[in-house]
């Protein structure tokens, strides 16, 4: 599955060691490639908790993607 920049993205499993936990929700900030995505991970004020790469079969999507009229 692709993923498009500023995408709203969840985590497909655990990533303890960035303490982000499965369905925590984050947004790719990059695409590094065919299958490579650079996620950033923010709380609730919008402060950032982590920001990491992650291939396509570590997230899932949120939400369908909006095609444009």
């Amino acid at each position: 599955m692709t993923y498009e920049l500023l995408e709203v993205v969840a985590a497909a499993t655990d990533v303890p060691a960035f303490g982000i936990r499965a369905g925590d929700l984050g947004t790719v900030v990059e695409v590094h490639g065919d299958d490579a995505y650079e996620v950033e991970f923010c709380n609730d004020r919008g402060e950032t908790l982590a920001m990491f790469a992650l291939s396509g079969s570590d997230l899932r999507r949120v939400r369908p993607v909006q095609q444009a009229a």
